[in-house]
C-alpha cells in the first residue's frame, strides 16, 4: 500500500518543527511505503493529490489544517485513493469529527494502518466542502482571520469579538427541499456535513457524515445574551437543543440574500454572493480512519 503525504508547510502555529523529517521517522517505523510532497501555492495540494491517485497511491494524506484537507479531498473525488489526515492546523474540524489522533506520531501510525469508510461531501456554489460551509458572520470572520497575519484560536477569538460589535444580520429567503422559509434573517447560516467548525466548537452536534443530509443551523440575530448562550452551546455541544438556533436537515438548499453575503468552505473565505445553491453528494469520498 503506497502512501503519499502532502504537507502544507504554512499550516498551524508551530512551524519550528522539521515535519518532513518527523513524517519520515514515524512512517518508516510503521513499515510504510511512502513519499512526501510539499505544497508551494494555494490549490497545489489538489493537483498533487490527483497525481498521487493516478500513479496508484492507496492513501493520500493531508498534513495540515482543514484548508489543506479540503484541497487534498477535492483532488481525490472520483478516484480509488482514500483521504488520510495528519492534523496540523489551528482547528482540525474533520480530524476531530473522525476522532483521529491529533499528535503527529499517533496520526502517522493511524494512516499507515488504516481502516476505510466513505463519507458525504457538500458543495456550495460549485465549491466542495467536507466539514462545514456557511454564510454570514463566520464567513466574515474567516475573511479577516486570513488577513490577520497570525494563526491560532486566540487570533480567531480576537477578530470575532472585534467584529461582533459591527456586524449586522442580512434578510434572506431559504428553500429547503421545497419548503420555503420567507423573511428570515441571517447572522449565521451554517451547512454542516460534520459536527464542528474545529477546536471542539460544535455548530451541529448531531451531524452525521454518512446520512446523506446536511445539518442546517440558522442564527437570525445575536444580541449579547444569546451570544453568550451560543458560545456555551458551541463549547458544550448543546446548541442544537437550545432555543438560540434553528436546525433543519436537507440534501439541497437554496438561499437568496437581500445584499451580498460572504461564504466560506471548511473555514476558508471564498467570495460574496446573493444567491446560493447548496447540495450534498452522498458517500462521495473514501477516508482512511
Amino acid at each position: 500500500m503506497r502512501i503519499c503525504f502532502i504537507l502544507n508547510p504554512t499550516s498551524g502555529t508551530n512551524r519550528t518543527q522539521d515535519v518532513p523529517a518527523l513524517l519520515t521517522r514515524y512512517a518508516t517505523a510503521a513499515g510504510a511505503d511512502f513519499e512526501i510532497q510539499l505544497t508551494q501555492r494555494a490549490g497545489h495540494a489538489t493537483e498533487l493529490a490527483r497525481e498521487a491517485a493516478v500513479v496508484g497511491c492507496r492513501v493520500v494524506v493531508a498534513v495540515g489544517g482543514d484548508g489543506t484537507v479540503n484541497e487534498v479531498a477535492r483532488g481525490l473525488l472520483g478516484t480509488e485513493a482514500a483521504l488520510g489526515i495528519v492534523p496540523r492546523g489551528s482547528g482540525n474540524g474533520l480530524a476531530r469529527h473522525l476522532r483521529l489522533p491529533l499528535d503527529l506520531p499517533g496520526a502517522v501510525r493511524r494512516v499507515c494502518q488504516p481502516t476505510f469508510q466513505r463519507m458525504d461531501a457538500g458543495r456550495i456554489n460549485g465549491h466542495w466542502f467536507f466539514c462545514t460551509a456557511g454564510l454570514g458572520f463566520d464567513a466574515h470572520v474567516s475573511k479577516l482571520f486570513a488577513q490577520a497575519g497570525t494563526r491560532g484560536l486566540s487570533t480567531y477569538v480576537k477578530v470575532a469579538l472585534r467584529e461582533y460589535r459591527r456586524y449586522r444580520p442580512t434578510p434572506v429567503q431559504m428553500e429547503l427541499e421545497n419548503q420555503v422559509l420567507v423573511d428570515t434573517h441571517c447572522y449565521v447560516l451554517a451547512f454542516a456535513n460534520a459536527a464542528q467548525y474545529g477546536n471542539n466548537a460544535y455548530i451541529a452536534p448531531q451531524a452525521n457524515i454518512q446520512d446523506g443530509l446536511l445539518d442546517v443551523c440558522l442564527i437570525d440575530a445575536l444580541p449579547m445574551l444569546r451570544a453568550v448562550r451560543v458560545g456555551v452551546g458551541l463549547a458544550l455541544g448543546t446548541l442544537a437543543t437550545s432555543s438560540s438556533a434553528a436546525y433543519h436537515t436537507s440534501r439541497r438548499i437554496r438561499v437568496h440574500a437581500a445584499q451580498p453575503l460572504g461564504f466560506h468552505v471548511d473555514g476558508d473565505y471564498v467570495t460574496d454572493a446573493t444567491d446560493f445553491e447548496v447540495e450534498l453528494t452522498p458517500l462521495a469520498l473514501e477516508v482512511a480512519v
